[in-house]
């Protein structure tokens, strides 16, 4: 018995989730930060279901990987937003069934924008043609600001492509 009540408890649990996710797309709403995994992901909590977010328009060093700044970025991060209530401007979903969105913290600041601004990560140009984070990141590169104060920064999607040879 115990078992068939924890298989309801978990299909309810995944259903209301898998429902959740499809609403969110294009969806502007608030929620609080309740973890981070690294520089651009987090996990909110909404109508108390903990969702994933990937920060879109950016991609900060790798955590996992130990490339240079990927727990600075982490700790950027955690300290933009985590414990608050933001607002996420969700977009669409990921391979990773992440939420691909912006985050505007409690101070009104785009956290997105912020990570770059700080030197925290890149204008991931491969799936963001915005103008405004290409020109942030011109700035924090000309003032040597978080990770490119480096001789040689190496992109996370270089660093990832070099460590699966």
């Amino acid at each position: 018995m115990r078992n068939f009540l924890f298989l309801i408890l978990f299909s309810v649990q995944i259903f209301g989730q898998t429902q959740l996710s499809e609403k969110l797309s294009n969806k502007t709403f608030s929620a609080k930060v309740i973890g981070i995994m690294d520089g651009d992901t987090m996990e909110i909590l909404y109508n108390n279901v903990p969702t994933k977010i990937r920060l879109a328009h950016i991609d900060c060093p790798e955590k996992r990987g130990k490339q240079p700044f990927g727990n600075n970025a982490k700790i950027a991060l955690s300290d933009l937003c985590f414990g608050r209530i933001v607002i996420v401007k969700g977009e669409k979903y990921d391979r990773y069934k992440r939420l691909i969105a912006v985050v505007i913290n409690d101070k009104k600041q785009n956290v997105n924008q912020e990570m770059i601004k700080q030197g925290m990560a890149w204008h991931f140009t491969k799936y963001s043609k915005d103008p405004v984070y290409a020109k942030l990141e011109i700035e924090a590169r000309k003032n040597g600001v978080g990770l490119w104060q480096d001789k040689n920064p190496v992109a996370p999607w270089l660093w990832r492509e070099k460590k699966k040879k």
